[in-house]
């Protein structure tokens, strides 16, 4: 009888815990929407942020195969809208929330949304050995998140682009850069993210972004980028 007693005290306060846990959710506005780019077409697991301007609280709405989402904004707010791309947040647009009023029971808002994001980004953080394709340990925590990012956009492809600076050979140069981006390449393949969504190649030191007579500007030359070729 003890044991019947114990179990039923659990289940009681497990029930009263979420009970209490669904009373505390603030109720709010339904928001729904369609994110699209100017030709039209859904964009698909683009993430939608709702910031919230008075406590910078974050709401994200995901999209789904066909450019829907969804969230629910509590009433009596102002936010701004961004969407993520991998490496920034592109502004969109603020909006506003009204108080509920005496006579309202609820709030519906639609909110479509039309906007292009860079089609280029550069990985700032991926670091290779001096002359060599192997992937220096510091680079990893941004190669995961561009695996999240392709994880959430399932339908993406993107090209890894490798570059050097223009010291030393042209061939080995471009022999290098070719072999630094397969290694992005696989890593994320390692991670689960399918081979055909992934291309590689080097370009070398044929498309310089500084003038190579400076420290400075060969860092910035080798540098690895990702193109997103299709969405």
């Amino acid at each position: 009888m003890m044991k019947i007693i114990i179990v039923s005290l659990i289940a009681f306060l497990f029930a009263y815990s979420i009970k209490t846990q669904a009373q505390t959710v603030e109720p709010g506005a339904e928001i729904e929407g369609v994110i699209t780019d100017f030709s039209n077409n859904v964009k698909i697991g683009e993430a939608i942020i709702f910031e919230n301007k008075d406590d910078d609280k974050i709401f994200t709405a995901i999209s789904d195969d066909k450019g829907k989402f969804s969230v629910v904004l509590p009433y009596n707010r102002d936010y701004t809208i961004k969407i993520k791309g991998f490496n920034q947040e592109q502004y969109y647009t603020d909006f506003s929330i009204p108080a509920l009023e005496p006579n309202q029971t609820g709030l519906y808002f639609n909110i479509d949304i039309q906007i292009e994001l860079p089609k280029l980004f550069t990985l700032d953080n991926v670091y290779f050995d001096t002359g060599k394709a192997t992937l220096k340990q510091a680079s990893y925590k941004e190669l995961n998140e561009l695996y999240e990012y392709l994880t959430l956009k399932k339908t993406t492809v993107v090209e890894i682009a490798g570059h050097t600076d223009d010291i030393g050979a042209d061939e080995s140069n471009l022999k290098l850069s070719q072999e630094r981006a397969e290694s992005v390449r696989n890593y994320l393949i390692g991670k689960g993210i399918s081979a055909n969504r992934i291309r590689a190649k080097g370009y070398g030191e044929s498309s310089p972004i500084a003038p190579n007579n400076s420290d400075e500007g060969r860092a910035k030359n080798r540098r690895t980028e990702v193109r997103l070729v299709s969405e």
